[in-house]
């Protein structure tokens, strides 16, 4: 199976030595999104509901150019710089999934890149 790397004009670049996302077969895998403004590279301010919102449609846009959407994907996980922000958070992503979601893990962590609140990874099959 060919790896392919996918690039998006409407999510941020890679901050780092990694892809936005790779499809390999009929599966996309996406690194973590923060929520960057894409435009600026900057947060969102507003904090975990709009790091959550802009992170979720910087997800949604990798997808898109990878042949995918929101509604194929399988698998996410959420990480949390406060387990306290996780009702706020959920209410935002339940926005984006609103039938028949996907797995997911939610876990809290020390830190994340430039200080987000959250970053979400998803693995979504091909539309």
């Amino acid at each position: 199976m060919d790896k392919t790397v996918i690039t998006s004009q409407k999510a941020p670049k890679a901050i780092g030595p990694y892809s936005v996302a790779i499809r390999i077969g009929d599966l996309v895998f996406t690194s973590g999104q923060i929520g960057l403004d894409p435009g600026t590279g900057v947060l969102v301010p507003g904090g975990v509901e709009a790091e959550t919102r802009q992170a979720l449609t910087n997800l949604a846009h990798v997808l898109a150019d990878a042949g995918s959407g929101l509604s194929q994907v399988v698998k996410t996980t959420v990480f949390l710089r406060d387990m306290a922000d996780f009702a706020a958070m959920n209410a935002v992503y339940a926005e984006f999934f609103p039938e028949n979601p996907p797995a997911r893990s939610t876990v809290a962590v020390a830190a994340l890149p430039k200080g987000a609140a959250v970053e979400i990874e998803a693995i979504a099959c091909l539309q």
